[in-house]
């Protein structure tokens, strides 16, 4: 899952930008960091990887690890870029294949890449590690799963200035690749956060706070 905002220093610029891509069929790249290196990154990634299917002559169905070598070796050999301060392109690359199951690959901008059951990344990951560690099962069903990355997502939301907007979900599994949208006012809120309920027009909206019930127009 990731939220949907997109900041410039303290100004929100975006809050419903697309911080994941599709790689292959199989595989999700998702953002965080440099907004215009993340997204240059994952075009040459994509540019690879359907060049390397076609010397396959495969379906277009990489494995996941060969996907995420990609776009660790292009992280690495740029770390001098930007003027010596190398890409900042922190990406997880994530999905399915048939030779391994599932897979999840950390992928710093280092070009440092971990296999690892779950991961997080992102100005809100700070806030969410303990969650994720203490409430993280092997074997999830997907259900089980989606409820547990985006009670992660909504926590980070809560307390993270830069994490906010609303949700992109996305699933993959032998079946192949879902996506899910869910808007801001849809999700469950945390810590006694203030609701906003979109309403009709201009000055439409209703705010009101869970517990203390008060309603502003």
């Amino acid at each position: 899952t990731t939220t949907t905002t997109t900041t410039t220093g303290t100004y929100i610029s975006n809050r419903a930008s697309d911080k994941m891509c599709n790689l292959t069929d199989n595989v999700v790249m998702a953002r965080s960091g440099s907004a215009a290196d993340t997204e240059a990154v994952a075009g040459f990634v994509r540019h690879h990887c359907a060049s390397h299917a076609i010397e396959l002559d495969g379906d277009g169905t990489l494995d996941v690890k060969i996907v995420a070598r990609i776009l660790n070796k292009i992280n690495y050999e740029n770390k001098n870029a930007n003027n010596g301060t190398g890409l900042g392109c922190y990406a997880i690359c994530a999905g399915w294949d048939e030779k391994m199951g599932a897979q999840v690959y950390s992928c710093t901008a280092g070009g440092n890449m971990v296999k690892t059951p779950w991961t997080t990344d992102g100005s809100g990951s700070t806030y969410i590690w303990g969650f994720l560690d203490s409430e993280f099962k092997e074997e999830m069903a997907r259900e089980e799963c989606e409820k547990y990355v985006l009670k992660a997502l909504t926590l980070a939301m809560a307390v993270d200035s830069s994490s906010g907007g609303c949700a992109r979900l996305c699933t993959v599994n032998k079946d192949g690749c879902f996506r899910q949208f869910i808007k801001g006012d849809e999700l469950e809120r945390q810590l006694g956060e203030i609701h906003f309920k979109s309403g009709g027009g201009l000055g439409g909206g209703v705010v009101y706070g869970e517990k203390s019930g008060g309603v502003a127009i």
